[in-house]
């Protein structure tokens, strides 16, 4: 017959197996819009590049280094001198066309959601805030993903 302390002890480890075995079984988390924001060198020339593709600005301002291009649902964002490094994107909160959403998970609990899953953020959100907020993570391969919430 198991001891007082060893029942709790067990109940303890199966709760916590319990715990990680629902957040590894959740549902997919809606990370909202995604783009690749790429680092540019001449913000021009690329532009001109990817409108051979089909792509249109959408939003930017080309006098502070930046534009948002689109073809259908794809969006790219095209940063001069901003970032070394290209940029997965996610945007909670938005649509692809830049439009918030009615309903939407805020980006500080899809933090908190990827940290019990054991990622841990690069650079953090403000848990206390509420509203507009970032955070990033890094994949093994050294690239980042950010999650830019702006409603």
């Amino acid at each position: 017959m198991l001891k007082r302390r060893e029942l709790i002890a067990n109940s303890t480890v199966l709760a916590a197996a319990a715990a990680q075995r629902q957040a590894d079984a959740s549902p997919n988390m809606e990370l909202g819009a995604f783009s690749v924001s790429l680092a540019v060198k001449d913000l021009e020339a690329s532009r001109q590049f990817y409108e051979k593709l089909g792509f249109k600005v959408f939003a930017g301002d080309a006098s502070k280094n930046w534009l948002i291009l689109k073809n259908g649902d794809h969006v790219i964002g095209l940063f001069q001198g901003m970032f070394e490094k290209n940029i997965l994107t996610f945007n909670p909160g938005w649509d692809s066309n830049a439009r918030k959403l009615a309903a939407f998970t805020d980006v500080r609990e899809l933090q908190r959601r990827l940290k019990a899953r054991g990622l841990r953020p690069a650079k953090e959100a403000d848990e206390s805030t509420r509203g507009p907020a970032s955070f990033v993570v890094v994949d093994p391969d050294g690239n980042q993903i950010l999650f830019d919430q702006h409603v």
